[in-house]
């Protein structure tokens, strides 16, 4: 266990401490991280949401009539934002906890994990604990960052933050964070055919696209898929009926169901 490297969790204390307002715009990131599935599927439902930031994900499943909802991170300081974002749901339960030690068997009808297999040292141990956390035929779904459409990134960009920005004290790399944001910014506002992605974050405020920035720039570890390795991120494990959905043209949802029968 403490062999394993945890992928920046305090750095990302950090920025959900700073960015921890629940958007409305995170309900629209959110159903797409989760299609080809309709909010519907939460509803009733006991739910695990391994690696929960500040709780903006827990808080439509709950919207969207979840029975139970458990969150965990690895940051005190996001677990403590995510139970302020949570306080409202009674049945709602944040706990602080490592994605690569887990207590739970067998329990949850959905498990879902967003935004964090790609920053791992070790996923394919992640994804274990998260298919043993499931009920027998429950459902297992990730999100990851793609190759696909990201080729700029990882040629660039990548270079820069593991050589530099990931090695800043956070605060630091936030002021620094600007000087990318902001003609982000301006170029979002300018009228032209936009890629999918684009065109959803053009219609943020800049506090958004800033933290968007940031968060690309702020960890050790960040993966990008391409689609026969986003599958394979589930299909090495024992799961039936696996799909993979194409998320904004640059990400991939992967999802699949615990056999109920060996």
């Amino acid at each position: 266990m403490d062999e394993i490297k945890m992928s920046s969790e305090n750095r990302f204390g950090y920025e959900w401490k700073k960015y921890h307002k629940v958007d409305p715009n995170y309900e629209i990131q959110f159903k797409r991280w989760i299609s080809p599935f309709e909010p519907e599927i939460f509803k009733n439902k006991k739910v695990l949401d391994a690696g929960c930031g500040m709780g903006r994900n827990s808080f439509w499943a709950l919207k969207y009539g979840a029975k139970e909802v458990v969150a965990f991170d690895y940051d005190k300081r996001s677990v403590e934002m995510a139970k302020r974002n949570l306080t409202d749901f009674n049945n709602a339960k944040v706990e602080f906890r490592s994605i690569y030690d887990l207590p739970w068997k067998n329990e949850f009808d959905i498990v879902f994990c967003i935004g964090v297999i790609h920053h791992l040292e070790n996923p394919s141990l992640a994804i274990q604990n998260l298919i043993k956390a499931a009920k027998l035929g429950g459902l297992i779904l990730i999100w990851v960052y793609g190759y696909e459409n990201n080729e700029w990134i990882v040629r660039f960009v990548n270079p820069l933050r593991i050589h530099f920005t990931s090695k800043l004290p956070p605060s630091v790399l936030h002021l620094i964070s600007y000087f990318f944001s902001l003609p982000l910014w301006f170029f979002l506002k300018i009228p032209f055919k936009k890629s999918p992605y684009l065109q959803q974050i053009s219609k943020f405020e800049f506090f958004h696209i800033h933290s968007i920035v940031f968060d690309q720039l702020l960890p050790e570890i960040a993966n990008y898929y391409k689609k026969d390795e986003a599958y394979y991120l589930l299909s090495s494990h024992k799961l039936k009926n696996i799909g993979i959905s194409h998320c904004n043209q640059n990400s991939w949802t992967v999802y699949g169901y615990k056999q109920t029968q060996k």
